[in-house]
């Protein structure tokens, strides 16, 4: 299975990357397992927004082949 993995705002900075290519086993993953393996951190934030393929989901949320994963802080603006 593979997925890309992008990181968006204070996040790219905090990582330090902007992007991963994750290549894993065919098994079912949630969007925090994504988290987990992309990471090396146990525990996401609890404020980060997720999306799948553009779409807003939690970190329950079964992954796909081929999906694109975004993480990011909360959006504010005025």
């Amino acid at each position: 299975m593979q997925i890309k993995v992008c990181y968006f705002a204070s996040l790219r900075e905090t990582i330090g990357r902007a992007e991963d290519q994750l290549d894993l086993d065919d098994q079912a993953l949630t969007a925090g397992d994504v988290w987990k393996l992309a990471t090396q951190q146990d525990a996401m934030p609890d404020n980060i927004l997720i999306a799948q393929n553009h779409d807003y989901i939690d970190a329950q949320t079964l992954i796909n082949d081929g999906d694109e994963i975004a993480f990011f802080p909360p959006v504010t603006g005025g």
